[in-house]
């Protein structure tokens, strides 16, 4: 017979993960109207300057369209401003506002930089043994050959001090 017990608490740690996603998307939402590509744009661009569309694009690992949908409604909140190159006037690049960097002061971060963080602190044997019931659980739902890039680069979450060792 099997072990229902066991698939029960699978299905319940599946069901722990879908929901923190979905409570820090809805915080995120409601205290600062911001989903998580939006605030790991910004984040993106605070760090990283002036970036052209193009480069926000592949240093997030989406779209260009995704990118320049995204832009567009920050832009539109004031969040970012868009500049041409002096040079090369077909460059746009990308800058955060005022406003979008008092949100960032207090906006949390994203839940990507917390598993990152936590990630890094396991020895690389228990990493793999994640990557692979992941890579087994994707199968298993039929949603390994589903076509998705991160939203992120897990490379570009690596704090250049360990300072979110104190947030946690």
């Amino acid at each position: 017979m099997e072990n229902l017990e066991l698939i029960d608490q699978v299905l319940i740690n599946l069901r722990r993960i879908m929901r923190a996603i979905d409570l820090h998307s809805r915080k995120l939402a409601a205290d600062f109207s911001l989903t998580g590509p939006q605030l790991f744009l910004l984040k993106m661009i605070k760090s990283e300057g002036n970036l052209t569309l193009g480069k926000l694009a592949n240093c997030t690992c989406l779209s260009n369209a995704t990118v320049t949908g995204i832009i567009d409604r920050l832009e539109k909140r004031g969040l970012v401003r868009r500049t041409r190159g002096d040079r090369d006037r077909r460059q746009v690049f990308v800058a955060i506002t005022d406003k979008a960097d008092k949100i960032l002061q207090s906006a949390p971060p994203p839940l990507q930089e917390q598993f990152v963080w936590r990630m890094r602190q396991l020895d690389s044997a228990e990493q793999d043994q994640i990557l692979g019931c992941l890579n087994q659980l994707a199968a298993m739902m039929d949603a390994e050959k589903l076509d998705v890039s991160p939203v992120l680069d897990a490379r570009e979450l690596i704090p250049r001090d360990d300072s979110l060792q104190d947030s946690n």
